[in-house]
Order: structure tokens, then C-alpha cells, then sequence
């Protein structure tokens, strides 16, 4: 995948070759991502003002960033979920 920079119009890293225009002349712009609001860390209470700062402090009190999982949780099969003693979800077996 190339990297482009900005020289008088987006051209490649390497080759220095303009970036070819998708479709009808329009160029992809590169995605930006805003930095995150201020909070108090829960662990220890440090002033997180930075996605830097909230990795940093993460790594150092070894946690991890855990998403809301995408799907629903609990599993489609009654049966197994019942044997194990997990949760079943019988929305997941449609």
C-alpha cells in the first residue's frame, strides 16, 4: 500500500509520482481521527489527555482496551449453552 504526502498535491513517498485520481478527478483524502476528550484514569486517577497518554497508561498498570463486543452475546445452541452452563441467546438462532 503507498503513503502519500503533501508537496504541492498528494504524491507518493517513494516515487514522488502524483496519486492517481479514483474516479471523476476526485482525490481520497487521508482519514484524520480527533484526540479524545480529558478524563481521570480510573486506575490511579492521572489526567489522560491523549490517546498516547491513555496506551502509556494502559501499558504501564498492564491493562487492556476492551470493545463492546459487535454482536449479541450468549450462544444459539440451547442445548450446549445448558450443559455448560453458559448463556443462550435464542435471538442468534434465527
Amino acid at each position: 500500500m503507498s503513503s502519500y504526502v503533501w508537496r504541492n498535491g498528494w504524491v507518493c513517498k517513494k516515487t514522488g509520482e502524483p496519486m492517481p485520481k479514483p474516479y471523476a478527478g476526485q482525490i481520497c483524502a487521508p482519514m484524520v481521527v480527533s484526540d479524545i476528550p480529558e478524563y481521570r484514569s480510573p486506575i490511579n486517577g492521572a489526567l489522560i489527555t491523549s490517546r498516547s497518554q491513555r496506551r502509556e497508561d494502559l501499558a504501564r498498570n498492564d491493562c487492556v482496551e476492551i470493545d463492546p463486543p459487535k454482536r449479541p452475546r450468549g450462544f444459539k445452541n440451547a442445548r450446549f449453552a445448558r450443559k455448560h452452563g453458559l448463556p443462550f441467546n435464542p435471538d442468534l438462532s434465527k
